[in-house]
């Protein structure tokens, strides 16, 4: 009787990509807990190099002709830098019904409509549901083709039959190859599959797109590794129960990270939005807790509403809860409002929230977050033709804040008429717009706006 064959396995960490070689809490790499993700070692996988060229000097390397096209989206290509890049990876990652596949598709759609060939892979959805969902989103052309699968190796046949110029993998966590082992999603498979890509899509000089699923954290599920293959990663963020979708730039080899597209979800898909402050202005009626700041995303700037609650809490450990701002930030604003106000958070409960599901971490949001906060204390309303916007050091002194001139551009065209902001900000405006610009040094100011 033959003896069976052994099986070998290792652990691998789906957050850093460590190996190691038998079960343990916390990861050697990354010391996270309970990352470790059991893997069958195979030998069948042999990855071959996908170049032959022989080292050159840079002077005698030519440059090549320029691959870059648009993908018909505005605010896609602004994002992208300026267009898709032929021999390329875009890794795609958001929360389950932000809107992945529906971007997806418009881009199949703008880029169809362009004439050029777009392959769409589904490993987690049929031909027919695809469809359905196509059409209802107005995407009905012999340009775009629709592919079922979860094997690699057909996905690479498929490509190599139709000659797509750019090709839609949704999603990669949904993907294997037949060569290993382990299921669909583990890291080694992730791994792998990716490295395929790559280099099935560079020798090829195509466009691959590929969506990746998220962690409770926010991060793309899999190895890190995987980011560090592909030459863009975007984050499509937002609340499903708001108005707004961030298609965010967090690494691009061909161009910026600096820019934001905004859309709507709408029923029949993404609408750019090209004035996101116009929602705030004519939907909101501000009330005490409440004021306007200008925040910058990439490079547009626009306005948001920060609201505050504050209440009484005789029971219990005070609260500290925030929606679509950083927690730690409001301790430390807090910190600084008991030493430089002299008020005594510790018997109130304090909820800090930017309206309409927008996320920012934006440095200049500090003191409008103050002013809201003493609003919600003293029931006093805040006029809704000012803006406040600053950066608060441990101090309490008000410190300079970054484009200054576009965000006060910005509250002129809004048709806004007062804007408090460090005395530097004047140094980088124009003369005309000084005239809405009133300067704040220390937070202790403020109190006088409430007298």
């Amino acid at each position: 009787m033959a003896k069976a064959k052994k099986i070998r396995t290792k652990y691998i960490c789906h957050s850093c990509g460590t190996s190691h070689m038998r079960w343990q809490g916390v990861c050697d790499g990354c010391e996270e807990r309970n990352t470790l993700e059991e893997e069958i070692i195979s030998n069948n996988v042999h990855t071959k190099s996908n170049t032959s060229h022989p080292p050159m000097k840079m002077t005698e390397v030519k440059k090549s002709m320029e691959t870059r096209f648009k993908t018909g989206i505005e605010q896609v290509d602004s994002v992208l830098g300026g267009g898709l890049v032929l021999g390329s990876l875009v890794l795609l990652g958001g929360e389950p019904g932000v809107g992945k596949s529906t971007l997806l598709l418009q881009m199949a759609k703008a880029l169809c409509e362009q004439k050029l060939k777009v392959l769409y892979v589904s490993g987690e959805e049929s031909q027919a549901q695809v469809k359905l969902r196509a059409e209802r989103l107005g995407v009905n052309t012999e340009y775009l083709y629709l592919y079922s699968e979860t094997q690699l190796e057909s996905i690479f046949k498929a490509i190599e039959d139709i000659e797509p110029v750019v090709y839609f993998l949704d999603s990669i966590q949904t993907v294997g190859t037949k060569d290993l082992e382990s299921s669909p999603g583990s890291v080694s498979q992730v791994r792998e599959s990716t490295m395929r890509i790559m280099q099935f899509t560079k020798k090829r000089n195509l466009v691959a797109i590929l969506v990746g699923h998220v962690t409770k954290g926010g991060d793309i599920a899999g190895p890190r590794l995987l980011e560090h293959m592909v030459d863009v990663v975007l984050h499509f963020e937002g609340d499903r129960n708001h108005y707004f979708r961030m298609l965010r730039g967090i690494k691009n080899r061909f161009g910026a990270t600096d820019e934001v597209g905004i859309f709507e979800m709408k029923g029949k898909g993404l609408v750019a939005v090209a004035n996101p402050a116009a929602y705030f202005i004519s939907d909101s009626k501000l009330v005490s807790g409440s004021c306007f700041s200008m925040i910058v995303e990439g490079t547009q700037p626009f306005l948001v509403e920060v609201q505050a609650l504050v209440t009484e809490n005789d029971f219990s450990h005070p609260r500290r809860t925030v929606l679509g701002y950083d927690l730690n930030k409001l301790n430390l604003i807090l910190a600084v409002m008991e030493k430089r106000l002299q008020i005594k958070f510790g018997e109130y409960d304090v909820c800090v929230s930017l309206a309409g599901g927008v996320k920012s971490k934006d440095p200049a949001l500090d003191l409008a977050v103050i002013v809201s906060i003493l609003s919600s204390i003293k029931d006093r309303r805040v006029p809704p033709e000012v803006v406040f916007m600053g950066e608060v050091g441990l101090g309490g002194e008000v410190r300079m804040i970054s484009h200054a001139d576009l965000r006060v551009r910005e509250v002129k065209r809004q048709g806004l008429n007062r804007v408090y902001a460090p005395k530097r900000v004047l140094a980088q405006i124009e003369e005309e717009d000084k005239k809405v610009v009133r300067t704040i040094n220390e937070i202790h100011e403020i109190l006088e706006f409430f007298r």
